[in-house]
């Protein structure tokens, strides 16, 4: 998600390996002049999926917050080296940083594949809260790389503390937000909120962004264990509760499941269709 699409940029370079977690790697690099978009980088796994699928495909890029965040600058900062507060001259550098990235790199990428017939884009900002002061930046990012665009809009925002968003998350202009809630949840069955602790930040969406669909995950990537259908209607139904509208609740898992097996990673997602289903019989 962030070695991928800066292949594919010219003003960037690589300059080693860092490790993330367990035998997780990735090339990071900086950006050394005004990024330039090579060409699309999901455009032809994008055109794949779709001829094989029989419903609408969603697509994931990750975003220009993230992208720059994970980069070192040799580039922008020297722009404002004068500034008599450093501080003040990496914000700004930053900022000029995520935003040249938003406008130059992300929103093509989203035009390229609505172009080819996308509807449905998701934008994973898994950066963001931890530097809760740059939220704000992090959705000014995000509307620019959507501007002008006809698609759904995502935002994914991974194993974080979600009341940093607020209420910055109002001015984002997305119709989804898909979290992480399974992984901070118990195995249980039920509906008390000592059983569902998870998904208590539904109630932060109901008040601020009420209008916004919510996506919590309620299957966990980082474990074998196969969720029962049972256990996925519950935690649909909590959240449901929680938020205090059905309509806005939206199945899904707490991120990728890259780590996972394709039999494991298979099963969950088996269950995860049977877990909706046995919801939507509750409020049919």
């Amino acid at each position: 998600m962030y070695e991928h699409p800066l292949t594919y940029v010219e003003g960037f370079k690589f300059l080693g390996i860092v490790k993330v977690w367990d035998a997780e790697f990735y090339r990071k690099g900086a950006f050394i002049d005004s990024p330039r978009l090579i060409k699309p980088y999901h455009l032809e796994e994008f055109l794949f999926v779709k001829s094989k699928a029989r419903k609408e495909v969603k697509i994931p890029l990750t975003g220009a917050y993230t992208l720059a965040d994970w980069s070192f600058d040799e580039y922008y900062i020297r722009k404002y080296i004068d500034l008599d507060d450093p501080l003040h001259a990496r914000s700004k550098a930053k900022e000029e940083m995520v935003l040249d990235i938003a406008k130059k790199i992300i929103r093509p990428n989203i035009v390229s594949l609505v172009e080819a017939g996308a509807n449905r884009i998701q934008i994973d900002e898994p950066a963001v809260t931890s530097k809760p002061w740059e939220v704000p930046l992090m959705i000014e990012a995000l509307n620019e790389s959507i501007k002008g665009v006809n698609v759904k809009v995502t935002l994914h925002v991974c194993y974080s503390d979600y009341t940093k968003l607020f209420p910055y998350i109002a001015e984002a202009k997305i119709h989804q937000i898909s979290i992480e809630c399974a992984n901070r949840d118990s195995r249980e069955l039920g509906l008390s909120d000592e059983v569902r602790i998870g998904y208590s930040i539904l109630e932060y969406f109901r008040e601020y962004a009420e209008w916004l669909e919510v996506a919590p995950g309620v299957i966990d990537v980082h474990t074998d264990f196969i969720e029962p259908p049972e256990l996925i209607r519950d935690r649909l139904n909590y959240s449901a509760k929680k938020h205090g509208d059905e309509s806005k609740i939206i199945a899904c898992n707490d991120c990728g499941l890259r780590t996972r097996s394709w039999e494991v990673a298979y099963q969950k997602e088996k269950n995860l269709v049977k877990g909706a289903s046995l919801t939507r019989d509750l409020y049919s």
